[in-house]
């Protein structure tokens, strides 16, 4: 999680003709800054977003991560979607960061992501963070190994 800048995050869709159905996006994630990783994703969100819309009514998502970030599949010129890169699931419920994490949800998305400054400022952005409830890692050809939160 600490190598990942982004994730596709997954809800199940609560408007229009997708309603109840799969919904996927990617968003911009940090678990922290950098020298502060702390397992936990945070994100810079709007309400303006289906998926954030989605998460507004069934904060229920799962989060995955590809290794695309880390050493193995850059060093080995692997495509990320390769079966040998790494893939991290976490499954949970996607909260807003209360005040006295605020400042460190900011600290954690503007030092990975300075470009999120600059976002319009009318889009209503607010920080979101997800409870981690369960763990699957994808390592190899379809081999998944589920890992403990305390983990």
């Amino acid at each position: 999680a600490r190598h990942s800048t982004w994730g596709f995050v997954a809800t199940q869709a609560a408007q229009g003709k997708i309603q109840g159905m799969p919904y996927g996006n990617c968003l911009l994630v940090s678990d922290g800054p950098i020298n502060n990783s702390t397992g936990i994703p945070f994100f810079y969100v709007t309400p303006k977003d289906k998926t954030v819309a989605d998460l507004l009514k069934n904060p229920v998502a799962s989060l995955t991560l590809p290794e695309m970030d880390g050493n193995f599949c850059r060093k080995n010129v692997i495509d990320p979607e390769d079966p040998r890169c790494t893939r991290l699931t976490l499954t949970g419920q996607m909260v807003t960061v209360p005040p006295e994490e605020v400042e460190f949800a900011k600290q954690a998305m503007f030092s990975r992501h300075p470009v999120i400054r600059k976002w319009p400022r009318n889009y209503e952005w607010f920080f979101l963070k997800m409870n981690i409830e369960h763990i699957w890692l994808q390592s190899w050809y379809g081999e998944v190994s589920t890992i403990t939160v305390e983990e």
